[in-house]
């Protein structure tokens, strides 16, 4: 009897062991848990993929001295070569070349660009001569830009230094930036190569004219609170011509070329 028991409690458990060893090979793979690593796997490469997208995107609108003009990378942006340190009286209009101006002969007291957002619109040849200090100059067609939109815009503006911002009437486009010499027109405020443009040419020192010019008017003759009034008329006969050293000139000035550069993209239709 001894035996048999013996015999059977042997059997049982090898029949324990063959159902155990069933249900070890039967036993499938931990999906759930493939999945969530390549999960994470795919989530690490799209985060790291767009960090060093940024940073190349950064480099790409940084200056430096392999970089001097990172503008050159951004589609539309119309350049021309102006010689500076050609001043005109206050009484005086230039014949500009472009509309806005960025670039050519203008006020001896120049705009204060120290973050100004101007409600109103701003003689040009004020607005010139900050650009001759480093500065980019917003300005914006008041039919078109509203509400939202013009609220972008001014955060761009306010608070930073070597930035002013007016509405400027008649614009064929509904924004559009300058540096010295370079400008660039754009339907929406959104785009975004209007970052790139500031990132670009602001206090640009190998562009600007006049690198570490003074963006502050206080204690000039330029009244911030009551600035000169943008004139539509074209000018007179009487105007300034670009090829003009002008009359109020300062120890130094040189005169102005106008010479057409090379254009980055396709120039805005006029």
């Amino acid at each position: 009897m001894a035996s048999g028991t013996s015999n059977k409690g042997k059997k049982g458990s090898s029949a324990v062991k063959a159902a155990r060893s069933s249900v070890v090979v039967r036993k499938g793979k931990p999906w759930g848990t493939i999945l969530a690593v390549v999960a994470v796997l795919v989530v690490a490469g799209a985060v790291f993929g767009y960090a060093i997208t940024k940073v190349n995107a950064a480099k790409e609108f940084t200056v430096s001295e392999d970089n001097q003009d990172p503008s050159e990378n951004i589609p539309g942006v119309v350049k021309v070569s102006y010689a500076p340190g050609s001043h005109v009286q206050a009484t005086q209009r230039v014949a500009y070349d472009q509309s806005p101006a960025f670039g050519g002969p203008h006020d001896a007291t120049w705009a204060d660009c120290q973050g100004t957002v101007y409600p109103n619109p701003v003689r040009t040849e004020n607005m010139v001569h900050g650009l001759e200090h480093g500065a980019v100059w917003i300005a914006y067609n008041p039919d078109q830009v509203k509400g939202a939109d013009l609220d972008l815009l001014r955060s761009k503006v306010e608070n930073q230094s070597y930035m002013m911002m007016s509405p400027y009437p008649g614009l064929d486009k509904p924004i559009s930036l300058q540096s010295w010499g370079h400008q660039l027109k754009l339907d929406s405020a959104t785009d975004e190569r209007v970052d790139q443009f500031i990132r670009s040419l602001r206090t640009n020192t190998y562009l600007t004219p006049e690198p570490g010019g003074s963006c502050d008017a206080t204690g000039s003759t330029f009244n911030v609170a009551n600035p000169p009034p943008f004139v539509a008329e074209k000018p007179g006969a009487d105007a300034v011509p670009m090829d003009s050293t002008g009359t109020a000139g300062t120890p130094g000035d040189a005169g102005l070329t106008g010479t057409p550069m090379t254009t980055t993209g396709a120039a805005p239709s006029q």
